[in-house]
């Protein structure tokens, strides 16, 4: 169940991505304003609406799934390769990364199991998209800067 969770978040995520810089902001807007207005009166609209957007984005939709399977997977063995041998400091290779690179969508936060501080930063991506990439790059310098017996005690 976990596993199917993670690789159901990693397709929102992937989908997210290869959506930014298409008038992200006003489309989620407009879209969450529909959603909350239909959710009310009538599933079939819902339903229409993600009819709609898969139709009109088939592309970035075939794109994340293609790529949902082959992430989700190396996700789900990072802890599988840590028993196997692999250092902290891998561990913590990888969050500086996916701070530097995708730390916007919040992508180091859920990486280190910090699932709040993530959602968080998703949030913060939708309200002011500059404030949390800075944020995102002083998490990077952050962990690259810790020790890694810090960085595995304090996260």
């Amino acid at each position: 169940m976990r596993n199917i969770a993670l690789a159901i978040g990693v397709f929102v995520v992937l989908l997210v991505a290869l959506s930014f810089g298409e008038k992200l902001g006003a489309e989620l807007f407009s879209w969450i304003s529909s959603f909350t207005g239909w959710a009310f009166h009538n599933l079939q609209d819902v339903t229409l609406a993600v009819q709609h957007y898969i139709a009109m984005n088939w592309a970035k939709v075939l794109i994340a799934l293609l790529l949902t399977l082959p992430i989700s997977y190396w996700i789900s063995q990072r802890h599988t390769s840590e028993e196997a041998g692999h250092s902290r400091q891998n561990r913590r290779k990888i969050a500086i990364f996916l701070a530097f690179f995708l730390g916007w969508l919040g992508a180091h936060r859920f990486y280190v199991g910090q699932i709040g501080w993530g959602l968080f930063y998703l949030i913060l991506f939708y309200i002011f998209a500059p404030l949390v990439i800075l944020v995102s790059w002083i998490d990077a310098l952050r962990y690259l800067l810790m020790s890694d017996e810090d960085f595995a005690l304090r996260l």
